[in-house]
């Protein structure tokens, strides 16, 4: 039996808070609901008749805020809701936005087939015009597929029914915001891509519209607390793609950091021959630059030393979706309580209102596809991911190009597959992705694979893995890369992943995930390690552990060449328990000690 569902709209606020128009329709809430375990539903007449159960969207039928709580296989569901389309939108194309839909989405309006999408982390849009318009009713119908079975870019879902080490409960269906939009129907505004140029004090403001028409404009105004900064505009009758740029006037300079994190005012506009408003969106944007120098990242032109926390975004009720925004915003605010200054957004495409609050609070992200599920066991040709690994990560390179937070990109992680002498799928796809990230975002670095195989030699950023708990045999490990010989990850025979590093910047983009369990370390003798689990051999008390942290924590903050690290991990997830905060958050540690330990000056942040 399903949990009664409460009447209020979970999620209620805008789901795209760099694109912002004022008209939307939040269609969380209440939808009918059926499971098709077999996906035999199209067959058997679910497209075309009420369903049987009830789901809370946004939240995924796994999770208990959904009211379903089922964490069995779920090949394939089903999801109802008949909506009025507001008649006061007549005149205007009416657009049916989803945030994420885990897997394989067909969206059916009134029986007409209006959208298909694959991929689990990233949104898609489709037009009701000759399915719904304003004034008239709207049955959605959407199903969604997600077989446990061949290559599937699933993150840290578990492929076998149990939460096993680091995998965990699965996320099918709907698991992000849904909602309406009215747009202008003759021609709009696409998502704009707004890249700063600290050099110049610009913003470069690519702004792609739906068509062109006699006599349009487009038009950008930057703005800050005090006002007016400055505006462009440009014809918007030739170009599918218009391209202004706003240049802060020197006394209005503010630069973006975590120090500052100042974001500017921005309001996008097409107008028509006469200067009245046919389309108008509000944005914002922060003016940083990312640049490489030797062995240095650097932020603003300084080396600011990256205390980065492995973030994976799971909830225990509500596993990928946070319960509510303020969620989102807590987890950032305990990172830094703790000390950190950002995070690896892990094997997850997080939701983008985590990313607007990396923005205001000024929190360091890199920018993570969740590529784990293309194993096949195959020897030397092990991973196979396709095609679709390529079209996902550019949606969410698409999606996420204009937040100043996102300082870096990281395609894949810890693909491991033996060097030899033929081309595999997995080189293939690692090529692809890295070059679709450098042809669609050439303003930040890229690391073609944290850990495990790098398979490009001009990666921009070269890292590994190490979950070494002795800080003694820790800072040995690490040494080699004063002599360019960094520590590189091998196969367990010692036969090469990745290709020979090259001098590019360099960090361990994994290392600690120490094992702390209350309640384990309160029991007797034995690990218990069936129950919970994390990295080397558990403290046995909560000095221990501090003891240990801190001195992992200094073999990197005292490498001169090491630009950052990034510590596993900030929560408790499940069973594995190495967060330095609880899964439900609670605090396990003096964050005060954590803080201390991280925020003395780095290496890399003295000298010239």
């Amino acid at each position: 039996m399903s949990t009664p569902l409460p009447l209020d709209v979970p999620r209620p606020e805008y789901p795209r808070p760099q694109f912002v128009r004022e008209a939307w329709l939040n269609l969380n809430g209440r939808w009918q609901f059926e499971t098709d375990r077999g996906d035999s539903g199209l067959e058997r007449g679910l497209r075309d008749r009420d369903l049987a159960d009830e789901i809370l969207v946004p939240f995924c039928p796994e999770s208990e805020l959904s009211g379903i709580g089922d964490t069995d296989f779920l090949e394939a569901v089903w999801y109802r809701r008949t909506v009025t389309v507001p008649a006061e939108w007549s005149g205007h194309d009416v657009l049916l936005h989803f945030g994420a839909v885990d897997h394989d989405a067909t969206v059916w309006v009134n029986g007409t087939e209006v959208a298909r999408h694959r991929g689990g982390f990233t949104p898609f849009t489709a037009e009701l015009r000759g399915a719904a318009e304003p004034g008239e009713e709207a049955v959605i119908v959407v199903r969604a597929r997600d077989t446990r079975h061949g290559p599937q870019a699933r993150g840290k879902q578990a492929t076998w029914y149990a939460n096993t080490h680091c995998h965990y409960t699965r996320t099918t269906g709907i698991w992000q915001t849904v909602w309406l939009e009215p747009v202008p129907a003759a021609v709009r505004l696409k998502r704009p891509r707004i890249t700063p140029d600290l050099g110049s004090h610009s913003f470069h403001i690519d702004l792609p519209v739906t068509g062109n028409l006699p006599g349009h404009r487009v038009r950008a105004v930057l703005s800050d607390e005090h006002g007016e900064v400055v505006s462009a505009s440009a014809r918007a009758d030739l170009d599918l793609c218009p391209r202004l740029v706003l240049t802060v006037p020197e006394d209005r300079v503010r630069t973006w950091s975590p120090a500052d994190p100042h974001l500017y005012g921005l309001r996008l506009q097409i107008l028509d021959v006469t200067g009245g408003v046919v389309d108008e969106a509000t944005s914002y944007a922060g003016l940083r630059s990312v640049a490489i120098h030797g062995k240095r990242v650097l932020l603003n032109g300084e080396p600011v030393f990256q205390r980065l926390v492995l973030d994976q975004g799971y909830y225990p009720d509500g596993l990928m979706t946070a319960p509510t925004d303020a969620d989102l915003a807590r987890d950032i605010e305990l990172g830094l309580r703790a000390g950190f200054n950002g995070a690896r957004l892990h094997q997850k495409v997080f939701e983008e209102r985590y990313l607007y609050h990396a923005d205001r609070l000024g929190y360091l992200v890199w920018g993570e596809f969740g590529d784990w599920g293309c194993e096949t066991g195959v020897r030397d040709d092990n991973q196979r991911p396709d095609a679709s690994y390529v079209a996902q990560w550019l949606e969410a390179l698409e999606r996420d190009h204009s937040h100043p937070s996102v300082i870096g990109w990281c395609p894949l992680n810890e693909t491991y597959q033996n060097l030899h002498d033929r081309i595999t799928p997995l080189d293939d796809v690692t090529r692809a992705m890295f070059l679709a990230t450098k042809q669609a975002d050439p303003s930040r670095p890229v690391i073609d694979a944290s850990g495990y195989a790098h398979r490009v030699p001009e990666t921009d950023v070269y890292d590994s893995h190490s979950y070494e708990q002795d800080p003694e045999v820790f800072a040995r490990t690490m040494a080699g890369l004063a002599e360019d010989r960094p520590y590189v990850n091998t196969a367990p025979d010692g036969r090469d992943w990745s290709v020979p590093y090259r001098g590019q910047p360099y960090f361990c983009s994994e290392f600690g995930g120490i094992w702390w369990d209350a309640a384990v370390a309160a029991t007797a003798a034995g690990d218990e390690r069936g129950t919970s689990w994390g990295y080397g051999e558990r403290p046995r008390t909560a000095e221990e552990f501090l003891t240990r942290f801190t001195g992992l924590i200094d073999v990197l903050l005292d490498d001169p060449d090491m630009f950052g690290y990034c510590y596993t991990q900030l929560t408790d997830v499940f069973q594995e328990r190495n967060g330095v905060y609880g899964f439900d958050r609670a605090e396990k540690f003096d964050t005060a000690v954590l803080r201390g330990t991280q925020q003395r000056r780095a290496a890399c942040e003295s000298g010239g």
